[in-house]
């Protein structure tokens, strides 16, 4: 079942379920009282928001004895990422062929803005591949 991107983004709207994805997308898989410690609400309050995160298909979970760890469900994170390209920064929704864009929207400031977004989201992405690869040692 595909959720409609509107659909997404207003679960995402919520700034605690945010908060929830940023630490999945952090730390991996974790149970709610976990998430509840790290956030600073209760663990009904942050199963509550899971439940929606599942129902919208951004997180998943698989019970393990008592312990139910949830983790971001990555195909629908590449969704949300499409989604966003479609309506990226530089106005060539998604197909990268500047020649296409909107002029009003193609501006350097805004391309460089958005640069730097990438870089910083790439860091991350290789500190916990890091952080991944030494776990396995």
């Amino acid at each position: 079942m595909k959720i409609e991107p509107s659909e997404i983004f207003k679960v995402l709207s919520v700034e605690t379920r945010v908060k929830i994805i940023e630490l999945l997308k952090g730390q991996g898989p974790m149970g709610a009282k976990d998430i509840a410690a790290n956030i600073g609400i209760t663990t009904a309050a942050v199963s509550q928001h899971l439940k929606i995160l599942k129902q919208a298909g951004l997180v998943r979970s698989e019970r393990k004895g008592y312990w139910i760890p949830y983790a971001i469900d990555e195909n629908a994170m590449k969704n949300c990422r499409e989604v966003l390209n479609e309506v990226c920064t530089c106005g060539c929704r998604g197909t990268g062929n500047f020649k296409e864009c909107d002029p009003d929207r193609s501006n350097p400031d805004s391309l460089k803005k958005y640069e730097e977004e990438l870089r910083n989201e790439l860091a991350t992405v290789r500190q916990r591949l890091k952080e991944l690869e030494a776990m396995k040692r």
